[in-house]
């Protein structure tokens, strides 16, 4: 498969903002933290036309409080990850209803994935849910703002993202493999910077 890589979009942060807006109803009762990550969320940067959110909870035991709720909405719940980034709740917002592709709204730890969700031209967003108070949580938002803050940084990303986009795929987990070593030192850098620069608290 190819990755379907374009231009920044500005109207990327308009879907994020209806987005946001959406799952802070659903998910309201947890208070939550919703940002918007990823490759979409930095200006000038091309990516994936597909918008990854990150939800903050407050307690690591309210991650398996949320997954029904998003379920029923018709966001596919990718319990199968659960087992490699027990820290994490991975969810795909696809563009239209999944029954309608004939998807489940759960990927167990065993089930094969479908084909039509490796194609991500069907995919609208992607959900991150993860505690405040993780490591995670600090990388996720430092290695954006780094990005937006470090252009020398963003073209050094962007030019890996084309000769990448450029070759066939297996699946996007191959595709986000190749990036690996980058995405490891440039968010080691990002942390540091972060945790130097961020406003206190």
């Amino acid at each position: 498969m190819k990755i379907d890589m374009v231009l920044y979009n500005p109207g990327w942060k308009a879907d994020f903002e209806s987005l946001k807006k959406e799952l802070a109803g659903l998910t309201g009762s947890w208070c939550p933290q919703i940002e918007h990550i990823g490759s979409t969320s930095v200006e000038g940067l091309a990516a994936k036309p597909i918008i990854d959110v990150l939800i903050g909870v407050k307690h690591a035991d309210d991650l398996d409080q949320i997954p029904h709720v998003l379920m029923d909405q018709g966001y596919i719940y990718y319990e199968r990850y659960n087992t490699d980034m027990p820290y994490r709740r991975f969810f795909v917002k696809l563009q239209t209803d999944p029954a309608l592709l004939s998807l489940p709204v759960l990927i167990r730890k065993d089930d094969p994935i479908p084909v039509a969700l490796n194609e991500h031209r069907h995919r609208l967003a992607h959900i991150h849910i993860l505690p405040l108070s993780s490591e995670h949580w600090t990388r996720h938002i430092a290695f954006r703002d780094y990005l937006r803050t470090h252009p020398d940084v963003k073209a050094a990303y962007q030019q890996l993202k084309e000769q990448l986009a450029a070759r066939e795929w297996n699946d996007g987990n191959a595709y986000n493999e190749a990036k690996d070593t980058f995405l490891k030192t440039e968010e080691r850098n990002a942390v540091n910077w972060y945790l130097q620069n961020r406003p206190a608290s």
